[in-house]
């Protein structure tokens, strides 16, 4: 009796259900680490931004353009009630000022060539960056000036002027002078308080002596220095946008889609184009004392990095929970099955193994592809665990069935990282076949016998 009494602490240890728990609370245990390697990668993504903002900042930003607006001054009139101190009585003093009036054009018409920078690299960082040659033209009709109840005679026609709103003044890398008409003026930078935009205005010019045929031609072009993407606002009574870029991997963004008849993506680059017309969006063609906020319409293209490395290695540390548990349920049938002995630390030593994988993959893709990194930090993780199991397994037969494992497991998750639109699909099939064949090969387990 006093044997019994002192083997069943040695023998509860040994049962499988403590077993299993303590495997259980070694694979929470382990999530620890993980979390930290998760945060390692969420600051080495941050320390992107932070570089990319940096390189942005130097070479250019978005382009986002706005015009061009025709600028006109008018003599405003203002009623203000004077009381007389002497009479008593009150009279209506007329007080005039100066105010501005902005047509948009009848026709804007935009070709962008859009070429790709390379060469700009910041330590082991590649940048979405761009140059943009940019060439407009198109006409204003006759001012309409009824529409907005201003007469005739309190127009100051000699005093118009061009305007054009866009971001990233500092990076455009091109003499600023349109064509009016047979008129060359030229563009200076205004000092105004927006913060989006920057403005560019041409002199002064009489508009009546300028467009004596009632129509106003312009043509000018820029090329600009720009990064991650190229907005447009659509003031123009009819405004056509074509693009040509040798970017791979554009996103469409905005209000207004491109014209699928016309628009191509390839290895090569992509081309689009659109056309819209007044009726399409819900703004006058003139507007007094200043410039809308017309934001809300723009449309253009953004230029992605779709492979993003730091986000296929976040995606691949999610999946560290179920390589670890799959993991040690592999080890752990084998030692049902086959009454082999693994100790509490050899399976500490696998799980931090496993941990080492991702580490390896965000160190080696930051150097490389994340392609490249994967199978490297797989390989070199796997082949680990399989020399550690022929020495804690005493035999080559189960180490090979877990570096087969382990090879299946990493190639589905790989799978699914890859995948966009059927991930969810995948994995769940996936996993529904690892259930299938954990039930499968533990069917024969006595789980009564609690001792080995």
């Amino acid at each position: 009796m006093n044997q019994n009494k002192g083997s069943f602490p040695g023998s509860f240890l040994q049962s499988t259900t403590i077993k299993m728990i303590m495997v259980g609370m070694l694979t929470l245990v382990l999530l620890i680490p993980l979390a930290f390697v998760n945060d390692l990668i969420h600051e080495r993504s941050e320390r992107k931004k932070e570089v990319v903002n940096e390189v942005t900042q130097l070479w250019g930003k978005d382009v986002f353009f706005y015009g061009p607006i025709i600028k006109v001054p008018y003599k405003r009139y203002t009623e203000t009630s004077v009381l007389d101190p002497n009479t008593k009585k009150t009279s209506i003093q007329l007080n005039s000022s100066v105010d501005y009036a902005y047509f948009f054009p009848e026709k804007f018409n935009n070709t962008s060539n859009i070429k790709k920078n390379t060469s700009l690299k910041r330590g082991i960082y590649n940048n979405v960056v761009y140059s943009a040659d940019m060439k407009f033209d198109g006409n204003f009709d006759k001012l309409n000036f009824e529409k907005l109840d201003i007469a005739e005679k309190d127009i100051e026609w000699d005093k118009a002027s061009l305007v054009v709103k866009t971001t990233n003044l500092k990076s455009i890398k091109s003499d600023l002078v349109i064509k009016l008409n047979d008129h060359v003026f030229n563009f200076e930078s205004k000092d105004e308080q927006d913060n989006f935009y920057g403005t560019l205005e041409t002199e002064t010019f009489d508009y009546k002596t300028l467009a004596a045929t009632s129509k106003l031609d312009f043509s000018f072009s820029m090329k600009y220095n720009g990064s991650n993407s190229i907005k447009f606002i659509p003031i123009g009574k009819t405004t056509q946008i074509s693009l040509n870029s040798d970017w791979d991997s554009p996103s469409f963004e905005g209000m207004f889609a491109a014209n699928d008849a016309t628009k191509t993506i390839s290895k090569k680059g992509f081309h689009a184009d659109w056309k819209i017309l007044d009726i399409n969006r819900s703004f006058s063609q003139q507007h007094v004392s200043k410039i809308p906020n017309l934001n809300e319409y723009s449309f253009g293209v953004k230029l992605i990095d779709t492979v993003d490395e730091y986000q296929q290695n976040d995606r691949a540390s999610k999946y560290g929970f179920l390589v670890i548990g799959l993991t040690f349920l592999i080890f752990f049938l084998i030692q049902q099955i086959n009454k082999i002995n693994i100790h509490i630390f050899q399976y500490t030593m696998l799980g931090l193994a496993l941990i080492m994988f991702y580490t390896l993959l965000i160190a080696i893709t930051e150097h490389s592809s994340f392609s490249l990194a994967y199978l490297i930090a797989s390989v070199s993780v796997i082949g680990m665990i399989v020399l550690y199991s022929v020495s804690i397994l005493k035999t080559k037969k189960f180490p090979l069935f877990i570096g087969l494992a382990l090879t299946a497991v990493y190639t589905f998750i790989y799978v699914i990282i890859q995948l966009e639109n059927y991930a969810l699909l995948v994995g769940s099939i996936g996993l529904f076949i690892i259930l299938g064949l954990v039930m499968y090969f533990s069917r024969k387990i006595d789980w009564n016998n609690s001792n080995e």
